[in-house]
């Protein structure tokens, strides 16, 4: 029976004796921190909805703001703070403004109506990105390239299962607690994250190959450095392109699905709920292919063409959406697409940072997943409804995201081919151990 226990292990993730225990707190971490988020976006969709489009518009221009403030907030306090201090001081002052909506929520009951909901919105857009994309640093920071490539696929499962569950207690639980209930709830599940960063393990031995023995100093540099840095290398340039890709694309497909949705459903509670099944049905394929493809795909066909399986499914999607739109097939695109990008792409998209200096890892990464993805937010938010206002319906928007998708497919398998490149530059195997240790020397 043990055996076969092992064998089944092998078979879902490529993990090394030494690095079991970090492997399995990381899945632990990503599982919080997704599940806290999870419990939430049902709530923001539905804020969103209910607003219409204009509203709509106007909340990501506001996120967009939010975001460049929170960036330079970020880079201030990583700059003077290890990073096992400013992981958990960055969660808690999430858990606090959580707390201080559910009292606003009290307050003011029909507040999720008002500009406590539209603040909440906005709050939840900056929330999600930082969260996922400081825990996707650290990663990033502890594990190598190789050990991306059969590893981060995994990783990627407890935050899957973490998102069915924070779907699932939002779908069952809305109801009976309301929608301030369950923001307490959301605080609840990020303050284990938290613990997850205090107990993560460290190097404790030969046998240990996790890369987390470095001493825990301060990143350094200024609240700025990271955005220069992605100004100086055409390898940062070339990711905050394919962010931006994603996220304009993204957009796209969230108006047209808050268009339909907005008026194919008569009350709130209806929608929450539809957004809440479809979440979960994204989440269950997209553990199906974590398990059973992902780290597959990265060892077999290697980065760009993992990063490239994205835009092919939403160069498809569009296609089809062009020439025959519809909820039920808006629905099925969202799914497919929405699981591709957890389960494949962005397991990939993590391993291209693996390269990187420390600095890098944390200043820069948070500007391309937080502040360059939500411009792209923001290209996408105010295009639709021109676009609508041109005169072009479902159909015709999904036929100019077309060539969208396409430039995306191109850059993806230039950034695949640029992270090979840098793997080598950055990473030197030490001849006593035969270890992967870590390089300063990066590409410009």
């Amino acid at each position: 029976m043990r055996e076969r226990l092992m064998l089944w292990r092998e078979r879902i993730v490529d993990a090394r004796p030494g690095e079991w225990r970090a492997l399995w707190c990381a899945f632990a971490f990503h599982f919080l921190v997704l599940a806290s988020y999870y419990v939430l976006r049902p709530i923001r969709d539905e804020i969103g909805a209910a607003g219409g489009l204009e509203s709509l518009s106007w909340l990501f221009t506001a996120t967009l703001a939010a975001m460049l403030a929170a960036n330079v907030l970020f880079s201030a306090i990583a700059a003077r703070l290890s990073r096992r201090r400013f992981i958990p001081l960055a969660y808690r002052f999430f858990i606090g403004t959580l707390v201080a909506f559910y009292l606003l929520m009290q307050v003011e009951p029909a507040g999720i109506v008002s500009w406590v909901g539209r603040a909440f919105y906005v709050w939840v857009s900056v929330f999600n990105l930082f969260v996922v994309s400081v825990f996707w640093a650290f990663m990033a920071d502890t594990f190598d390239s190789a050990q991306g490539k059969r590893l981060f696929g995994f990783i990627a499962v407890g935050g899957t299962l973490g998102a069915v569950l924070g779907g699932t207690l939002t779908a069952s639980l809305v109801e009976p607690l309301g929608s301030a209930g369950l923001l307490v709830l959301s605080a609840v599940l990020l303050e284990g994250a938290v613990w997850c960063v205090r107990v993560f393990p460290r190097s404790e031995g030969p046998r240990d190959l996790v890369r987390d023995d470095r001493p825990e100093w301060p990143l350094g540099g200024t609240f700025w450095s990271g955005i220069a840095h992605v100004f100086r290398s055409p390898y940062l340039l070339g990711i905050c392109g394919f962010m931006l890709l994603h996220s304009v694309t993204s957009t796209l497909v969230y108006f047209q699905q808050a268009d339909i949705a907005g008026s194919a459903f008569a009350d709130r509670a209806g929608r929450t709920a539809f957004f809440a099944q479809l979440d979960i049905a994204v989440n269950v394929l997209t553990v199906l292919m974590q398990v059973f493809l992902t780290g597959r795909l990265l060892k077999w066909v290697g980065v760009g063409a993992t990063l490239a399986l994205l835009p092919v499914v939403s160069l498809a999607g569009f296609a089809v959406m062009a020439l025959a739109p519809s909820l039920a097939l808006l629905a099925g695109f969202q799914i497919a697409r929405r699981a591709v990008n957890y389960a494949i792409s962005r397991p990939a998209r993590e391993v291209l940072f693996t390269v990187l200096p420390r600095e890098d890892k944390y200043k820069a990464k948070a500007f391309t997943d937080t502040f360059v993805y939500r411009a792209g937010d923001q290209v996408g938010a105010w295009s639709y409804p021109l676009l609508r206002l041109a005169g072009l319906g479902l159909a015709g928007v999904s036929a100019v995201a077309v060539p969208l998708a396409s430039a995306w497919l191109a850059l993806s398998l230039w950034l695949g081919r640029r992270q090979a490149e840098q793997a080598g530059l950055s990473f030197r195997r030490n001849p006593e151990s035969g270890v992967l240790v870590g390089d300063s020397r990066v590409a410009a």
